[in-house]
């Protein structure tokens, strides 16, 4: 008789995701923080920017990463429902590789221009979205619900070793020769695709519902269970304005004046702070109080921006990064454990992809705040004025949705409330 396993790392299948999500994530994060690099620094150096209006450009780049995002969130959310995820996810791999060869390439001959890097970086933002949702509802269909906090945690410290990796190496590489970064990344992006590969078919279960319906389906779903709405929302809007990583091309070029390799290690930072905070919940994951745990801690990622922002000196700023990173992870965390346990299987793909919308959408919309903002009231006007923004967004929620500061443990939610469980 095989015993139940009591780590997500000693399923098979689990280890071969996990290590897929790792050289992915350090491989893309690297690719992404340079292009920003080479964006920033082609509009100051080869147009003849001044630092407001290339900070604009950084903006402009999140908006190019975010429009393939929004048109094909839908289908990519269908498509992890309806096919094998894990091919989907493979493919999605394999055309990113290809994204990080042309740009390794373009490099490589000195062809690179502001439009190229946009048409590069909206590939990428379209291959991301069909890999996000097909990714993330694996984990649910290898683990199973009871060790599903763990694998998320777990999951969570592939992305964040990945993020403090990929941006370090990668301006070490770049400064090294600049093409050899994307070079290695496109290869390491292959191998992902392989790894995902080997793990076990998982049927999904087909809805008989014509395509454009399910894709319907999945929004109405996420906008009536409010609960999941002020999850997904509370991120889209607190992260949108909070962002600080927007800037950090700026900061480290011309503000703390550190080159790549300083670029590196802010970038990664963040991610430090959330791979230390995901290996604690990896041992010991939260069970009590997490719904207004993860309010707080979007509360400290707001004052720990400010404090970024306002931050002249580099060591400094590296521990507001890693404090911002690690709070980040307990909002992540909390969220994600929350939105899998009360979403039912055949919904999974499209809700992960609604919920990664959100999560782009911070991220690259904030981008474009970002910039907006650092043309208006200078780059650290910006980020202060985004923490801050955070803050308020976070008090909002807490008073619209009080669903989120209801929720006492990761069980769904209608077994906390009496309602009926969702169909």
């Amino acid at each position: 008789m095989t015993s139940e396993p009591k780590s997500p790392l000693q399923i098979a299948d689990f280890r071969y995701l996990f290590a897929a999500r790792m050289l992915a994530v350090a491989s893309t994060v690297s690719m992404v923080v340079l292009i920003g690099y080479q964006t920033y620094d082609i509009a100051r150096s080869d147009y003849g920017m001044d630092r407001p209006e290339a900070a604009f450009m950084l903006g402009l780049l999140g908006l190019a990463q975010f429009i393939p995002l929004m048109l094909f969130t839908p289908v990519a959310g269908w498509a992890a429902d309806h096919f094998d995820r894990r091919r989907v996810a493979a493919v999605a791999n394999v055309v990113d590789s290809v994204i990080a060869g042309v740009l390794a390439y373009m490099t490589w001959v000195d062809a690179l221009n502001l439009p190229i890097l946009f048409v590069l970086a909206a590939a990428h933002g379209a291959a991301r979205i069909f890999l996000g949702p097909a990714q993330a509802a694996l984990a649910p269909n290898i683990v199973g619900p009871k060790l599903l906090p763990r694998a998320i945690a777990l999951s969570s410290i592939a992305w964040q070793v990945g993020s403090v990796l990929g941006p370090a190496a990668g301006g070490f590489l770049y400064d090294v020769e600049p093409a050899l970064p994307h070079a290695i990344s496109a290869v390491l992006i292959l191998v992902s695709a392989v790894l995902i590969s080997q793990i076990r078919p998982i049927q999904p279960k087909r809805s008989p519902m014509p395509p454009v319906k399910q894709m319907v389906e999945g929004a109405r779903f996420v906008w009536r269970e409010r609960f999941l709405l002020g999850c997904v929302s509370l991120d889209l809007f607190a992260v949108l304005l909070g962002g600080a990583t927007a800037m950090l091309p700026v900061y480290a070029r011309d503000i703390l004046a550190v080159g790549t390799e300083g670029l590196g290690l802010m970038r990664g930072a963040p991610a430090l702070g959330a791979g230390l905070m995901a290996l604690i919940f990896s041992f010991r994951p939260l069970e009590r109080g997490v719904g207004v745990k993860m309010l707080w801690a979007v509360v400290v990622f707001g004052a720990a921006t400010i404090g970024f922002g306002l931050s002249r000196n580099f060591m400094l700023s590296l521990l507001l990064l890693s404090v911002l990173g690690a709070a980040d992870m307990i909002s992540v965390f909390i969220r994600n454990s929350l939105v899998q346990l009360n979403t039912p299987d055949e919904m999974r793909g499209r809700v992960s992809s609604i919920s990664g919308l959100a999560v782009s959408a911070s991220n690259e919309l904030g981008e474009m705040q970002s910039g907006i903002a650092a043309a208006v009231l200078g780059a650290t006007g910006a980020v202060v004025f985004g923490g801050a923004g955070a803050i308020v967004v976070t008090a909002l929620w807490a008073w619209i949705f009080p669903e989120l500061r209801r929720a006492k443990t990761f069980a769904p939610q209608y077994r906390q409330t009496g309602k009926e469980p969702p169909t």
